[in-house]
Parts: structure tokens; C-alpha cells; sequence
């Protein structure tokens, strides 16, 4: 039994650890993943999308997660920022001011954010890089989100 238990133990360890290794940001459940074929959502799931997206409720909400982590960030004072946690407030900022957006984001340590995906104008991609730096910790943006119209 006293050998049992350590190794029940670290298989559990090691199946959380595998199971926490996607460190990408999404907008949406149904943003592709990074290097996915993009598709134009339907514009059914447009809506939907759009409707959860663009309440003031939720709009509070995601700008006071943005503060929250860039407070705790201050608060730990190494200036190293997590890119788990600069992937979300990406993010959090693009859900919030495009509305719609089918967008994935992924981070590096050295502050490269790229945003792949959809949007349903040329104006919501123009909006996405300035969007993108405003978060702390962020370098570099690279674009490689489309325009397509909602199908259907």
C-alpha cells in the first residue's frame, strides 16, 4: 500500500499536467485552432456569438479580469509576464471590442501575440493589432486573422 499510494498520486499529477499543456486563448468555443482552415461561422452562430459577447455585464466583467491580472503582475514586481496570462487579457480585450470575433490567441515568453481566426469586417482586423498592444507585456502582434462573411 505504501508504494501504491505515491504512484496513484503521480499518475494523477502527470494526467493534470498533460491535460493542461493548451495554452491558447480563444474568443470563442468555436474559434479554430491555430492552423485550422478557417470557416465562416453561420450566421446563426454569429449572433449567438455576438449576443454574449457585447453586454455591458460582460464588458465589465472582462475589463476588471484585465486589471485584476495586470494587478497581481505589478504586485509580484519581477516584470516577467506569464503567457498564459497575456494570452487571456488578449483575449478578454478583443472579446470586448469586436464583437463576433472568431479569434484564438497565443503568447510567448518574449511578449509575441499572434491572433488567427475570423472576423466579419476589414475594420475589426484593423482594430486587432492596436487592440492587442494595449495589454502589458505585449511586443509583437501578427495578424493572421480573415475576413469572411457569415455563411448561411
Amino acid at each position: 500500500m505504501q508504494k501504491l499510494t505515491p504512484f496513484l498520486i503521480s499518475c494523477v499529477l502527470l494526467l493534470g499536467a498533460t491535460a493542461c499543456t493548451d495554452n491558447v486563448a480563444k474568443t470563442d468555443f468555436a474559434a479554430p485552432s491555430p492552423g485550422e482552415v478557417v470557416e465562416a461561422p453561420t450566421s446563426e452562430e454569429r449572433q449567438e456569438s455576438l449576443e454574449e459577447s457585447q453586454g455591458e455585464t460582460r464588458r465589465r466583467q472582462l475589463d476588471a479580469d484585465i486589471r485584476a491580472r495586470e494587478e497581481r503582475t505589478a504586485a509580484l514586481n519581477d516584470g516577467l509576464r506569464n503567457p498564459e496570462d497575456v494570452a487571456s487579457e488578449v483575449r478578454s480585450k478583443l472579446e470586448a471590442n469586436i464583437p463576433g470575433g472568431l479569434l484564438t490567441i497565443e503568447a510567448t515568453k518574449e511578449g509575441l501575440v499572434t491572433v488567427s481566426g475570423s472576423v466579419s469586417n476589414k475594420d475589426q482586423l484593423s482594430k486587432i493589432e492596436p487592440l492587442a498592444k494595449e495589454i502589458d507585456g505585449v511586443n509583437n502582434v501578427v495578424v493572421d486573422a480573415v475576413v469572411v462573411q457569415p455563411r448561411g
